[in-house]
Formats: C-alpha cells, sequence, structure tokens
C-alpha cells in the first residue's frame, strides 16, 4: 500500500488526461504526472499518449534508467483498483489478400493493355504518312 492508501478507479484517472492535470497508472499504482509534464525528456505528448489506459508496458518498454524509476516514485497518490482496468486490445490487421485476377474491371484491363500499342500504332501511321508525302 502506498502512503495516504488511496485506491482509485480506472474511471476517476482516466478523467486526468491533460497537460496541466495529468494521471498515469503504471505496476498498480496512480501517479500524477501534472508537474512533470515540461521536464519528462520525451515531452508532455509521451504522458499525454498513455492517460487512460495501464502505461505499464509503454514504461517498460522504453528501458527507464534506474533513476527514473526512483523518480516516479514521487509522483504516486495511490493505488488502482486492477479489476476495473479494461483490457488493452492489440490492433490485428485484417487477413484480405490481394488476388489480381478479381481486381478492377475486365474492358479496363483490355484498355490498359491496347492502349500503348493504340498509340504506337498511330505514331508510325503519322510517320509513315509523313515520309511518303
Amino acid at each position: 500500500m502506498v502512503a495516504g492508501g488511496k485506491i482509485f478507479t480506472f474511471d476517476e484517472v482516466s478523467k486526468h488526461n491533460q497537460s496541466n492535470d495529468c494521471w498515469i497508472i503504471m505496476n498498480g499504482k496512480v501517479y500524477d504526472v501534472s508537474s512533470f509534464m515540461d521536464e519528462h525528456p520525451g515531452g508532455d505528448e509521451a504522458l499525454l499518449a498513455v492517460t487512460g489506459t495501464d502505461a505499464t508496458s509503454d514504461f517498460d518498454d522504453i528501458g527507464h534508467s534506474e533513476s527514473a524509476i526512483e523518480l516516479a516514485q514521487k509522483y504516486v497518490i495511490g493505488e488502482i483498483d486492477a479489476s476495473l482496468i479494461p483490457k488493452k486490445v492489440n490492433y490485428v490487421p485484417s487477413q484480405t489478400t490481394y488476388n489480381p485476377d478479381k481486381t478492377g474491371n475486365f474492358i479496363f484491363k483490355i484498355i490498359q493493355f491496347m492502349l500503348p500499342i493504340i498509340i504506337l500504332a498511330i505514331a508510325l501511321g503519322i510517320l509513315k504518312y509523313r515520309t511518303s508525302v
């Protein structure tokens, strides 16, 4: 338990999502990083991007130093009720595949193939006509 023993709900924490009032969740704790926004080496956008989510994996993925981890402890204001944190949904791209045989219109394909041949034939016709005159 942290000092003060305050337990916050996810909804309470997610309301604090502005640069002058920013709370984040990491490792089951709630951090008020509002006063740290200007000092954060990654800029305030990095912190604002993780409000309303559990930022634990984002924090760990960056590979913060021991001093950064220690510094974070001074911003702890309570703990989160972990049962109310929504699951993080990862983006999964659709499994549609490109099939060149079924794309486009058949007439368009014929025109696309024939147009250069027609232009070439016209150019050769003009050339032959000019040389015979």
